[in-house]
């Protein structure tokens, strides 16, 4: 057995902090299997560790966590504490089954008033279903950004075993991946969050919103028949930059654009798929066009189509995706933003 095989969980390991030591090899064995059970003491001992990392390391914050999320939250964001990118966290914007999203004070230095952090729950992977359908076609990232080594057979076994080292690999190449994203779409010019940092379970982006409320999302908009349209032939533009980039976004729907000042933002990008490697992008792909991407394109372009349907702007979804992927296909490199009138019925 190697360091790759050990069937280990970072957070696991908290319990260990406030153990006292013992010669017993086996006491110290039984103690560690049943830190990872829940126990009456599990409260007390997410309280003590969340204690630790917060008041020894001078991160507190006004929100408060629940008794769940306390350990892997403050956990998660103390890293950008440290390096000055956010003061506090104030609120809880989102929840969800992946992770959570936070209003945080940004740092004086980084020149914004609030940042977004999205943190990912520690066992995200097992509420994932059909994520193969994405990773088709990807390279593994390790926490730095760059691929796994092809050479490194260990590792390989490890993710393709599903250990618990792993499925944690796996889990920081998914957050990687989506970071990667967002920075390329924002330096494109795409509608997207800015990046600011990663960390190896979270997120550090620009906030869409005030200090009242987040930007809600554009399911929960009731647009008038102009602006609607208007904001249809933005979201259009969007998706041809990204195919422009190679890249499509693979979930895109009016739960995943936030909506602030009669403007769209698109979010939510750890399943974004490859669908071509194309000479305009300055990034270039890593890893192979997933088979699928046409298909992906099509269910996010019906979705998007669905929601403007109700806004008074009907469009024919499958004449959009045909239309948008033959350019795509055909190698044009042009920056043809087409105008969403030809597709409306």
């Amino acid at each position: 057995m190697n360091e790759y095989d050990i069937d280990i969980d970072p957070y696991d390991g908290y319990a260990e902090q406030f153990e006292q030591h013992h010669s017993d090899r086996q006491a110290r064995r039984k103690r560690r299997t049943q830190a990872r059970q829940p126990t009456k003491t599990q409260p007390d001992l997410i309280e003590d560790v969340a204690e630790t990392i917060g008041l020894e390391g001078g991160f507190q914050t006004t929100y408060t966590p629940s008794q769940h999320e306390t350990g892997w939250l403050l956990q998660s964001l103390r890293e950008f504490y440290q390096q000055e990118l956010i003061s506090d966290v104030e609120a809880l914007i989102k929840g969800g089954k992946e992770a959570n999203v936070y209003r945080c004070a940004a740092h004086p230095a980084t020149g914004e008033t609030w940042l977004a952090v999205k943190v990912y729950r520690p066992r995200m992977f097992r509420n994932l279903r059909n994520d193969h359908r994405y990773r088709r076609g990807r390279t593994m990232l390790m926490p730095d950004g760059r691929p796994m080594k092809a050479t490194d057979a260990r590792l390989q076994r490890a993710v393709e075993g599903k250990t618990r080292y792993g499925r944690e690999v796996a889990h920081i190449s998914w957050l990687m991946h989506e970071f990667k994203a967002l920075k390329l779409l924002h330096e494109a010019g795409a509608d997207v969050p800015r990046p600011f940092a990663a960390s190896e379970n979270a997120i550090l982006m620009g906030y869409v919103g005030d200090g009242r409320m987040a930007a809600p999302a554009l399911n929960e908009i009731d647009l008038d028949r102009a602006e609607a349209s208007r904001l249809f032939q933005r979201v259009l533009d969007n998706i041809i930059l990204m195919l422009d980039y190679g890249r499509v976004h693979g979930d895109l729907s009016a739960y995943n654009m936030l909506y602030w000042e009669g403007a769209v933002t698109l979010i939510d990008f750890p399943q974004m798929v490859n669908s071509k490697i194309t000479r305009f992008s300055r990034h270039p792909v890593n890893s192979s066009v997933n088979p699928e991407a046409y298909d992906i394109l099509a269910r996010d372009i019906t979705r998007v189509c669905e929601y403007f349907a109700r806004q008074g702007v009907t469009a024919d979804a499958q004449r959009i995706a045909h239309d948008l992927w033959l350019r795509h296909d055909d190698g044009r490199q042009e920056r043809l933003l087409a105008d969403a009138s030809r597709w409306q019925e």
